[in-house]
């Protein structure tokens, strides 16, 4: 199996042809995003490897994961009756998301402007994108955690493929059509979930207890609103993007086999992990 060539040299010769493109039309990113991150480029030093870049921002991520770990390993802390996670903490995790976030809108700019990008970098940037799915969703979880007032696990755990899914989505897309449409849904997320970090420092995870109208909790509208930008807005507008590719005949796949192939292994994992979820004692 050593000498066994998964990547033949005809496919290895594509990456010299290959061409970034994306499409990032959401207004937050475009208006306010964009600026910010073109201003904060220009700061960074040209020696400056877009691949640290990448790689400093995801342990941000990671640090706020293994942060809330210490302080919530069991997901209780935000529970009435615990001791809850010291102030500072969200403060310091709000930066964290914000500079990762930050990072991971800057490293590609650093790329271009170096003229250092390669699909390598791209592969590892989204890479580490696919494994910070799981970190900021399970540190945002401690600020609602168990008990009455917090998520169930069972919810966590299908939250968790929702944001998966959304990002498998945008590549799928680009699989099909050649082009990545960057989703609305991150960019808002990510901005919110800063904010509700700081504003948990200021207020207490107290202030997460009470219903926002009847029984309609907070914990409620945190699964409504990931539900809903995956359904609603990314889940859409990949299957138009499509769409579309596929009435102007620029698809890049012809059959329905090459097209849906990259939801083969995400969904027998996803339908063998639910199945050890669902039975497990």
């Amino acid at each position: 199996m050593a000498l066994y060539e998964y990547v033949t040299r005809d496919q290895l010769s594509g990456f010299d042809k290959y061409k970034y493109s994306a499409v990032d039309s959401n207004p937050l990113s475009v208006y306010v995003m964009h600026p910010f991150w073109n201003s904060v480029v220009k700061v960074m030093p040209r020696w400056l490897a877009p691949n640290l870049i990448t790689f400093t921002g995801f342990m941000f991520l990671v640090f706020n994961f293994l942060m809330l770990s210490f302080y919530d390993y069991h997901f209780d802390a935000s529970a009435e009756g615990y001791s809850h996670v010291p102030s500072w903490v969200w403060v310091a995790a709000g930066l964290f998301n914000f500079l990762a976030y930050t990072l991971d809108g800057v490293d590609g700019k650093q790329a271009r402007r170096t003229n250092s990008s390669t699909p390598l970098g791209e592969l590892f940037d989204h890479g580490l994108d696919s494994w910070a799915c799981v970190f900021f969703v399970a540190t945002v979880y401690s600020i609602f955690g168990r008990g009455p007032s917090g998520v169930g696990v069972a919810t966590l755990y299908y939250i968790l493929w929702v944001v998966l899914f959304s990002f498998i989505l945008s590549h799928w897309e680009k699989y099909n059509t050649g082009i990545l449409f960057l989703p609305w849904g991150y960019d808002i997320s990510q901005v919110i979930i800063s904010i509700v970090y700081i504003f948990t420092a200021m207020v207490g995870v107290e202030t997460w207890y009470e219903p926002i109208w009847w029984n309609f909790h907070y914990r409620d509208l945190f699964t409504f609103m990931i539900l809903g930008c995956s359904f609603t807005v990314t889940l859409p507008m990949s299957l138009y993007n499509v769409f579309k590719a596929s009435r102007s005949n620029t698809l890049k796949h012809s059959s329905m086999y090459e097209a849906f192939l990259p939801f083969l292994s995400p969904v027998l994992l996803f339908l063998l992990s639910s199945v050890w979820v669902i039975f497990s004692p």
